[in-house]
């Protein structure tokens, strides 16, 4: 089993509604290591590459435009099979079709207003973190209680 960082992004529909803290604390309660946390302010440049796959798509000026409403919320998170873990808290992308329980599902009723983004597998992850964060701004430092979330064969 190997530690994995992985992105979130809190949209800015959490940063609207007041759910910051709330958010990160249930990943910080699951036992994920917080090893980057920022706001900031996208911009179309931004958005273009980091929705590079969607750019091209009729519904894109409204996903940027919502994107830009207010500041994200930058996190790289830490821990073991991170990228899988942070998907499956998330929930379904349609935060009406996402399971009561996973973040979507708790606290979404639409598509795109869906409380965060995630990366989706190891080299997304790797790119989206390099894109939010320089490398200063990532940090590594013990947590004596992770014997507390997982077993000694698993670290």
């Amino acid at each position: 089993m190997q530690q994995e960082r992985t992105l979130v992004l809190l949209k800015p529909c959490t940063v609207q509604r007041s759910l910051i803290g709330e958010i990160i604390s249930i990943f910080e309660k699951k036992g994920l290591k917080i090893v980057g946390l920022k706001m900031m302010q996208l911009d179309e440049a931004i958005l273009k590459e980091h929705y590079a796959h969607l750019a091209s798509k009729p519904f894109f000026p409204i996903l940027r435009d919502s994107m830009m409403v207010t500041p994200v919320i930058a996190m790289a998170l830490e821990g073991i099979d991170a990228i899988e873990v942070v998907r499956q808290m998330a929930g379904s992308t349609n935060g009406r079709k996402a399971l009561p329980g996973t973040i979507r599902g708790d606290y979404s009723m639409s598509g795109q207003e869906n409380i965060v983004h995630a990366s989706d597998g190891p080299e997304t992850a790797a790119a989206e973190l390099k894109r939010f964060f320089k490398d200063e701004e990532l940090f590594s430092y013990g947590m004596p209680h992770l014997l507390a979330f997982y077993a000694k064969d698993e670290l």
